[in-house]
């Protein structure tokens, strides 16, 4: 039982500090009341004034004193002590190379600054919640508010000008056939043939990619009532990589302002698939790591990599 007493807290000039606290608040409700009665009660009004200010003083003495007394006494008390456990991460401390991997310490002062953070950006949102955010409003006037909003111009693309875009892109690339297909209206649904390695189907809304599915160029990639099938996926491993990578290209080719630019750049990226089984690793320099080949092409230089080659 002595460990779980011994917290580094002097208890009995706790106790002390309790009755010090409760005196202290005592003396300062006493000095409310007597403000709250105020100078009633007296013979005259010179008498009164001096009475009243002789007993004001007096109070306040007494304030004084409780205090001083209770911040001598919180000297007293000490602190108690930091190795407070933190559910089973307590089981840290018990850790006999503590110097060498002081990990408990350090989750406490992590503790401690994540509850500092969280007071205050709790203090900084209140702040900016009395902000007024809507200056240029008001400054505007009523008739911004019946304005209508501007849609931004590059969600709303005419077909036109997306068929232009991607027949310059095919005329770009010979060794690249690519099909546009509008199943559902304006939204463009493109069937990519690379030479005879691999089929790909990149869906687009307006000139930006939702998601690609790449298949071998011999499966089907057609459902059974003759519609483009673009969500199944391959059934070789080996393409199902190359879907996982034009998803990473497709989150890595990102420019909003210039859609077309973006289009292009991941045609070029997917058109460095033409020599999936010709090309080595440019690390390790083989062919095949289990049994697969290099599925990876960097972005930048369209280098062919293993998928832990290049890490």
């Amino acid at each position: 039982m002595a460990d779980v007493v011994n917290v580094g807290v002097n208890l009995e000039a706790f106790s002390h500090a309790i009755n010090g606290i409760q005196a202290l608040r005592s003396s300062v409700s006493r000095v409310f009341d007597f403000l709250k009665d105020g100078m009633k009660n007296r013979e005259n009004l010179e008498g009164r004034e001096k009475l009243f200010l002789t007993e004001f003083q007096d109070n306040l003495q007494a304030v004084n004193r409780d205090l001083n007394e209770l911040e001598r006494l919180s000297g007293l008390v000490g602190r108690p002590s930091e190795s407070h456990p933190l559910h089973n991460s307590g089981l840290l401390s018990l850790d006999p190379v503590q110097d060498k991997t002081p990990l408990y310490s350090q989750l406490l002062q992590a503790y401690k600054w994540s509850n500092k953070l969280q007071y205050h950006a709790g203090l900084a949102s209140s702040l900016l919640n009395q902000q007024s955010l809507k200056r240029s409003a008001n400054q505007m006037g009523a008739s911004a508010k019946r304005r209508p909003k501007v849609q931004p111009s590059t969600l709303v693309l005419p077909p036109q000008y997306v068929d232009d875009v991607i027949s310059r892109i095919g005329r770009m690339f010979p060794d690249m056939t690519i099909e546009l297909f509008r199943p559902n209206g304006n939204s463009a649904v493109l069937l990519v043939t690379l030479g005879k390695v691999l089929k790909a189907i990149v869906v687009m809304r307006s000139l930006f990619i939702d998601r690609t599915v790449v298949r071998g160029f011999s499966e089907n990639i057609y459902n059974e009532d003759g519609k483009l099938d673009i969500w199944t996926k391959s059934q070789y491993q080996v393409f199902q990589k190359v879907t996982d990578h034009a998803t990473t290209a497709l989150l890595h080719y990102q420019l909003p302002q210039m859609p077309d630019v973006v289009v292009r750049s991941f045609m070029t990226w997917l058109r460095s698939y033409i020599k999936l089984f010709q090309s080595p690793c440019q690390r390790c320099g083989h062919f095949l790591q289990d049994g697969l080949p290099p599925t990876w092409r960097d972005f930048r230089t369209l280098e062919a990599f293993h998928d832990t080659c290049r890490m």
